[in-house]
């Protein structure tokens, strides 16, 4: 009977609440049989009424602090007392930090600590590099060590694989991408329910939807799309889904000032079962990105079978490729570049108006999320390349 391997996960944030690498923790996680791994997680406490200890799938979390601005401030040093506590008590083999600048850092002081446990670094970052760089200044020396620590390091792009060589690091490095859930986005609907469902969101006879899911954060470059409509006819209009709060009243604000808030719609967060049934009634995915570290929601339209526009930056360049820009590959996308609403303009009139090229688009990048980005082929890889004990 051979020995289950014992995984403690240094995490910032953990369900219920909800980010890229939390959902890429559990999905992993999930598909991983404890009889061959057991999972236990160290993560900050954000909201009261979660317990300090609770089992969430396949991952025993176990939360401290508060969540206060104090709390994530000492979250690094105070996951590392609290791991090192599980470990004295019951041992690990291995400890697996998320993102380089949160679960990295707890990560690397368990792994100096007690040098016989392995470590494995998730690059799940979405910042651009500059803003972490400057952010990790004061600590720079620490920061560095985090990546030439690590016995193995998984990055979710090319672009985050990049920048772990570039901080040093000179060990096993996988390319794994976080997946999507093919089965959920790849649903077809009713040509009923979904005249109904834009009847209810307003979206008239002819109409052009341009649509966003995600934060409304500046680095998704959400004002360059408003901007764009002051360009395009008027049938062309944007459906933002969202957390809301001043990223919303922002665009509001800028989209009367351009002179297009009758062009703009909002919808709150919905969950991710639900996003499906809104790309049906969309037209086109985008989102012209000033940084990615990799970009879900790209993959979940081209699952659900629209076409998408973005920038390549960040890891947007390992599955947007432009029939122009990268006439080597056959196209999944249109590219633009940052700040370019004018590009954005241009880029959507294409897809309008070129029938045809719109269908090769949407083939090849529906074909590319089945064969590249399920959830289960994601998690097969992580079990066989990152976790095995003869890879680190």
């Amino acid at each position: 009977m051979h020995k289950k391997k014992r995984i403690l996960i240094f995490s910032l944030a953990y369900y219920p609440s909800v980010g890229g690498a939390e959902v890429a923790v559990k999905n992993i996680t999930d598909r991983i049989s404890p009889e061959d791994i057991l999972f236990e997680m160290v993560t900050l406490r954000l909201r009261a009424d979660s317990p300090e200890t609770e089992q969430i799938g396949n991952v025993l979390v176990h939360r401290i602090g508060r969540g206060t601005f104090f709390g994530k401030r000492w979250f690094q040093v105070a996951a590392f007392l609290k791991g090192s506590a599980l470990h004295q008590a019951e041992p690990f083999d291995v400890v697996w930090g998320m993102m380089a600048h949160s679960g990295g850092i707890p990560a690397m002081l368990f792994k100096s600590r007690f040098p016989n446990a392995k470590y494995i670094l998730t690059l799940q970052e979405g910042d651009p590099i500059s803003h972490i760089k400057r952010m990790m200044f004061p600590v720079w020396p620490l920061f560095v060590r985090v990546f030439r620590k690590a016995d193995v390091i998984q990055a979710i792009s090319t672009y985050l694989g990049t920048w772990a060589r570039d901080m040093g690091f000179r060990g096993p490095l996988h390319i794994i991408p976080n997946g999507v859930h093919i089965e959920i986005f790849s649903r077809r609907f009713p040509e009923a329910e979904v005249d109904v469902l834009k009847k209810k969101l307003g979206k008239g006879n002819g109409d052009i939807w341009l649509i966003h899911t995600g934060r409304f954060v500046r680095k998704n470059g959400l004002e360059d799309i408003v901007a764009s409509l002051s360009i395009l006819p008027g049938r062309y209009h944007i459906f933002f889904i969202g957390d809301e709060g001043q990223g919303k009243k922002k665009l509001e604000k800028f989209a009367r000032e351009v002179g297009v808030s009758d062009r703009i719609h909002f919808h709150s967060y919905v969950p991710v079962e639900e996003i499906p049934k809104y790309l049906a009634v969309s037209d086109i995915f985008i989102r012209p990105s000033l940084s990615e570290g990799m970009g879900n929601s790209f993959v979940e339209a081209m699952a659900a079978g629209i076409p998408v526009i973005g920038t390549q930056e960040g890891g947007i360049a390992d599955f947007l490729f432009d029939p122009d820009k990268n006439a080597d590959k056959e196209p999944t996308g249109l590219a633009v570049n940052i700040h370019d609403p004018k590009g954005i303009a241009r880029q959507c009139m294409r897809l309008t108006e070129d029938r045809m090229l719109r269908e090769r688009i949407i083939h090849n990048a529906r074909n590319m999320a089945r064969a590249k980005y399920d959830w289960d082929l994601i998690a097969k890889d992580m079990k066989e390349k990152v976790f095995p004990m003869s890879t680190l």
